[in-house]
């Protein structure tokens, strides 16, 4: 019997180096059309309150397709979808809405009101999180060229404690204080944030 118990030792230890498998482009590309109809051709949403993947961070995807998959997150239209999803397609998509061009910030309407967004962020340590260029980075969102009004939503959501998952509570400690017109503000700042050139 112990030298079973060796072997399956042994056995336990030669997978736990084995390295993980590469995330699968194509295949995430394949499974992603079933994303077009709401999130948009190459992860750029054209639908109001539905958010663009585009050039999120790969583990980001991933953890929200987790956090669908298991309840944890939800929402009506995305249950019956990440409940088809094994965990090499999570993989698969994750990297393949990383790999893809972010959507491109819209020309500034109003550039007084990104002012008072300009405020809130850095009164909110947005960037100590979302990197300074909003870009994200793991597992925390990329929030620059998202759709305004999606924003908006996701702050009220946080605010009000509705969402649910990844960074709730550090979410919701920065949404909870922020007034309407910071809410407003914010989300018009960061869906037309532009990199300064260097």
């Amino acid at each position: 019997m112990r030298p079973l118990s060796l072997l399956v030792g042994l056995c336990g230890t030669a997978l736990s180096v084995v390295p993980a498998l590469a995330a699968d482009l194509a295949a995430g590309k394949e499974k992603a059309e079933m994303c077009v109809a709401c999130h948009g051709e190459n992860g750029i949403s054209q639908t109001e309150n539905i958010p663009s993947l585009a050039g999120q961070p790969d583990q980001f995807i991933q953890w929200q397709l987790v956090f669908f998959r298991s309840g944890t997150r939800k929402n009506e239209q995305m249950q019956p979808i990440v409940e088809q999803l094994g965990n090499d397609d999570i993989r698969n998509l994750g990297a393949y809405f990383a790999s893809l061009d972010p959507p491109k910030s819209p020309g500034d309407d109003n550039p007084d009101l990104s002012q008072k967004g300009a405020q809130a962020a850095v009164g909110r340590r947005c960037a100590s999180c979302h990197t300074d260029t909003y870009a994200g980075s793991k597992a925390v969102a990329r929030v620059a060229g998202q759709r305004e009004e999606y924003l908006v939503k996701a702050l009220h959501d946080y605010k009000s404690s509705v969402r649910s998952g990844g960074g709730m509570a550090a979410m919701a400690e920065v949404a909870f204080p922020l007034s309407e017109e910071e809410i407003t503000a914010l989300s018009h700042y960061l869906a037309h944030f532009k990199q300064s050139s260097p």
